[in-house]
């Protein structure tokens, strides 16, 4: 088995890639090791000194170090926990992963979904390729608040693409959006 590994835009996460499945569908964040405990991959990896989260894609790995490490030291480690994984026939998550975006009930639901339509279409996809993820958390008197994981979170550029790119895209398109704001976990 093979990993490649990709750095991101943030510099505390690294982008592994197995070359095979991780998820069937979807995304899964483990911002910490107790959220772990339906991953037997995620709690492979947290078992890895240094390893600050862990965050599944559908064919990629997105590891966040903590500050006190450096990937030279951490990295053969991370590697070796994926491989171990694959090679010892668990699944990655026990049970299905959480859908990605919050649902939505009121009078707004239309706007919601066109919403959820470009970020699936024009921005998940995009910020996937950095190893993240990011997700609807709601809608109210214009702001749209989304939830960003694996190396979008915490990310130095995160600010600006959620303000001029995500921002941007949804006025362009839906008049009635007049702000993003980030949302914790």
């Amino acid at each position: 088995m093979f990993i490649q590994t990709e750095s991101t835009p943030n510099p505390a996460t690294l982008k592994f890639l197995p070359g095979q499945a991780v998820l069937e569908a979807g995304t899964a964040d483990f911002p910490t090791p107790d959220a772990a405990g339906k991953s037997p991959l995620a709690q492979r990896i947290f078992a890895v000194t240094g390893v600050a989260g862990v965050f599944f894609g559908t064919d990629f790995v997105t590891v966040t170090k903590g500050e006190a490490v450096d990937w030279d030291h951490i990295k053969p480690a991370i590697l070796g926990a994926i491989m171990e994984h694959y090679q010892s026939g668990q699944p990655v998550m026990e049970g299905a992963a959480a859908a990605a975006h919050a649902e939505h009930h009121g009078e707004d639901g239309e706007i919601v979904s066109q919403i959820k339509e470009l970020l699936d279409t024009r921005v998940r996809p995009a910020v996937a390729q950095d190893g993240g993820d990011i997700t609807f958390h709601g809608f109210e008197r214009g702001i749209v608040y989304l939830h960003m994981q694996g190396a979008c979170a915490g990310c130095p550029s995160s600010t600006l693409t959620l303000k001029m790119g995500i921002e941007n895209l949804l006025k362009h398109y839906i008049p009635e959006v007049v702000e993003v704001r980030p949302v914790a976990a």
